[in-house]
């Protein structure tokens, strides 16, 4: 560290280590293994830790940005000063390593935006103008202060956004690189938009951006929503096609392709076991089906059925939305076509959660039974199985049965010329209802609960009978308006 130097701001080797919970662990859980992680590097590494974000229970000092001021030449000071000593390890700076900070906070997306010029004073004005912090305000060249001396700031265009401007030999451009610190708050696609506004107003360019690291996959999807509203196109259309979009429109392939699956965080914690009939050809699912393993069964393909039902209803709210001369009307089809896609997507989901509960029973009957607490614990698991094996087909019934008021908008409002996909979407959808009802029972019959059995029996009944009577209304309507 004596000899490092770069643009970066840093105070140690390993200058942070941030806990960020992903999936099923809260912030406060976080923040305690971030304490534990933190104690331990100070006791067994010796090295000065401070704690920040929601790790840190003084908010006077959690705030990443303080604690680093003053950077690794400074902090063999600051660590001597009235409290900035340590919160785990030596009150010693140390001179090979530096010092380091853990703690646990929201995902931060770090992504820098790359502009048509070299200079890092230009790109640092951008910076200034849209970062949070903004920049200090002055007065005939002088730096203007406050009744306590601080210096006044003019803060930027854009909350919970650091940013900085520098020059990247490898590239041969200059950079904005950002700290997005909420992106609930502020957005990938915002932040871009921004610096492509103050950039032109500067008389530079924005030719395109790059994201270090990871993202989580919610922000590249909203960024596709965005750029396709902009266009005002229909932003009910798929997972792939939406981050597509987003890519193209940010620039993110400028200095070298992006791919999606080694840079959203969803898709590198993704289990293929769980996805493995969704991403099977359709030659090869057919295959799987008429072959002599029992799954996928008929729970399995209801879930398709239905999802296809899904698709021609967004089919014909996509066709609709960008229908020459239906201009005023692309919001209203467009929000049909994102309702269509979310029901399509659960139900493409539960192709797959069938199969895997069914083969849960199997697992479950193959438990050892040669003891007393074998055999109580065998028909524990079978029981749990069967439960989780009525409740999957009936996911089903519902998904598909909430995809019938598409199907139905569709039929009555959308492009005459696609009336007969709605039709066959009412179909599907009557099928995945119906298919997955028999599923709900067969397993039902198999279940001890009575009472939890009578009520599910109940309410399949009630939204099979309301299926049926929705799927002739539809067909009536596409008969009529097909004439013969």
């Amino acid at each position: 560290m004596a000899r490092h130097q770069g643009e970066h701001p840093r105070m140690g080797a390993t200058d942070v280590c941030p806990l960020i919970p992903v999936a099923g662990i809260s912030m406060e859980e976080t923040a305690k293994y971030a304490q534990l992680l933190a104690q331990k590097v100070g006791e067994e590494l010796h090295l000065p830790v401070y704690l920040y974000e929601a790790a840190q229970p003084n908010k006077s000092r959690s705030n990443l940005s303080v604690i680093r001021a003053g950077e690794y030449e400074g902090f063999f000071k600051k660590i001597k000063l009235p409290g900035w000593e340590p919160d785990f390890g030596p009150a010693e700076f140390d001179t090979k390593r530096g010092a380091t900070v853990i703690g646990a906070r929201d995902f931060l997306v770090a992504y820098n935006i790359n502009l048509n010029t070299t200079s890092t004073r230009r790109a640092n004005a951008i910076a200034f103008d849209v970062r949070e912090a903004g920049r200090t305000k002055k007065e005939n060249g002088k730096a203007v202060t406050d009744a306590e001396g601080k210096p006044v700031m003019i803060p930027g265009t854009l909350k919970s956004v650091k940013a900085i401007g520098w020059y990247i030999e490898e590239y041969g451009i200059a950079q904005i690189s950002m700290n997005l610190t909420n992106i609930n708050i502020t957005p990938v696609h915002i932040a871009f938009d921004e610096v492509c506004k103050k950039a032109n107003e500067r008389g530079m360019r924005v030719t395109g951006s790059e994201l270090v690291g990871l993202v989580p996959l919610n922000a590249m999807l909203e960024a596709g929503k965005y750029f396709l509203r902009k266009q005002k196109r229909s932003v009910g259309v798929s997972e792939r096609e939406l981050i597509k979009i987003a890519v193209k429109s940010l620039g993110l392939d400028e200095l070298g392709p992006f791919k999606p699956e080694e840079r959203i965080i969803e898709y590198l914690l993704m289990n293929t076991v769980d996805s493995r009939l969704a991403n099977m050809k359709l030659n090869d699912f057919a295959d799987e089906t008429a072959s002599e393993s029992p799954a996928p069964g008929g729970g399995s393909i209801s879930a398709y059925v239905g999802a296809l039902g899904a698709s021609l209803a967004t089919m014909v709210a996509n066709l609709s939305s960008h229908k020459q001369g239906w201009d005023e009307r692309w919001e209203e089809f467009s929000n049909w076509a994102e309702k269509g896609e979310h029901h399509k997507q659960k139900l493409v989901k539960l192709v797959d959660e069938d199969t895997k509960a069914f083969n849960q029973i199997m697992a479950a009957f193959g438990l050892p039974r040669s003891t007393d607490e074998e055999k109580k614990a065998r028909s524990i698991a079978i029981q749990d199985a069967t439960r989780y094996a009525i409740e999957v087909p009936f996911k089903v019934m519902e998904s598909a049965f909430s995809s019938i008021e598409v199907i139905k908008a569709m039929a009555e409002t959308g492009n005459p010329n696609s009336v007969s996909d709605a039709g066959v979407g009412a179909l599907c959808a009557r099928s995945a209802v119906m298919g997955a009802f028999m599923n709900v029972r067969i397993n039902a019959s198999a279940y001890s609960d009575k009472e939890y059995v009578d009520k599910m029996i109940a309410k399949g009944k009630e939204i099979e009978s309301k299926t049926i009577a929705l799927e002739a209304d539809i067909l009536r309507i596409v008969n009529e308006k097909i004439g013969i």
